[in-house]
């Protein structure tokens, strides 16, 4: 039993140190397909009637309250390399407001010597953490307990089940029975002690999954529309089967793009809470994804390069960037508040 929990812990440690590096180093972003934020510009008010000193960047998000409407959403975990990331993100975090993602957890559910990897409240006190599961996993061997457990060991403040269809067909040990799972989600939704949610992981939800997906008693939805990085892409980089590395061209297009996202699922429900994940380049895409429906903005990969590099202030730096420019972009319309900005009627679709 140890020899074979010691193989699952190095190809665990193996599979997520490939994903950072080529993450960081490879051309990952999906081609001929874009957020479509950029398809929407703000109509800009000339005399907004208000001082910059005064823009409030306070949010809530289901019971909690946040300094910033900013998510850092979720990317690693389980390896050494993903625990300084993680630790790095965590405190940056903290310090700026931000909540903060996992990366999935499942590994450090099976193995808890790699608990501490995803252990990061102690950097991160004061704000909102998501623990992370495959919702696929509910089909081997996961159920309720597990994901209280994984809860449990990040101190977490909710739960997110990620949907990865295509990335689990294209990774080379993927998991791919995700027949029934609606049931096995609803039942989590239903049961958990804290609140649960459903993200992709950068193909997007359309409505009538999110339509079926909040029937089934999810409490948010993170679309992780397309237009940032392509898992796809990144699993024909590992990947030795010249049949699935040849394929994954063919999906380069592939996913529901950022903005459509959120407004479909907007569109099927009013009160959701919402994030917005995939592709966000800055804070006017941010803005933009609030004034669609979006209750939060989550920043990913782009953030990536800098919670590696030595320099503890070169992320900071990287989420006050944002952080100005959406502030900027309320200034430029006139909304002094969060609620201002999701009412705005200065979004218009570019003709």
């Amino acid at each position: 039993m140890l020899d074979k929990l010691d193989h699952s812990k190095d190809l665990t440690e193996k599979r997520k140190t490939e994903h950072i590096h080529i993450s960081l180093n490879e051309d990952v972003e999906g081609k001929n397909i874009t957020t479509g934020l950029e398809e929407y510009r703000f109509v800009p008010n000339a005399l907004p009637e208000l001082s910059f000193d005064e823009i409030s960047l306070s949010a809530a998000f289901i019971d909690k309250k946040l300094r910033t409407p900013f998510l850092i959403s979720s990317m690693t975990g389980g390896t050494e390399t993903a625990y300084k990331i993680n630790r790095n993100l965590a405190m940056a975090a903290q310090e700026k407001g931000w909540a903060i993602g996992l990366g999935s957890m499942r590994a450090a559910v099976e193995n808890e010597d790699l608990g501490f990897t995803f252990q990061i409240r102690k950097w991160a006190p004061d704000v909102p953490i998501i623990a992370n599961i495959g919702a696929v996993q509910l089909n081997y061997d996961f159920g309720l307990a597990q994901c209280k457990k994984a809860v449990e060991m990040a101190e977490a403040d909710f739960l997110v089940l990620h949907l990865n269809t295509l990335q689990e067909v294209f990774q080379p040990e993927g998991d791919t029975n995700f027949s029934n799972l609606l049931s096995k989600i609803e039942k989590i939704s239903r049961s958990l002690h804290v609140p649960v949610g459903v993200k992709e992981v950068g193909m997007g939800i359309d409505q009538e999954t999110a339509e079926r997906l909040i029937s089934a008693g999810v409490q948010f939805i993170d679309v992780a529309g397309a237009g940032g990085t392509s898992w796809i892409q990144v699993e024909s980089f590992r990947s030795k089967d010249d049949i699935r590395k040849e394929a994954a061209t063919a999906f380069l297009d592939w996913g529901i793009p950022t903005a459509e996202s959120i407004v479909a699922v907007r569109n099927e429900n009013k009160n959701i809470p919402l994030v917005a994940s995939g592709g966000l380049k800055h804070g006017v895409d941010a803005a933009k994804s609030i004034a669609l429906g979006a209750n939060l903005a989550g920043f990913g990969r782009l953030l990536l390069h800098s919670a590696v590099e030595k320099d503890p202030d070169a992320l900071l730096v990287q989420l006050e960037r944002i952080q100005f420019e959406f502030r900027a972009a309320m200034f430029g319309i006139g909304a002094v508040s969060i609620e201002e900005l999701a009412k705005t009627k200065r979004l218009v679709k570019k003709s």
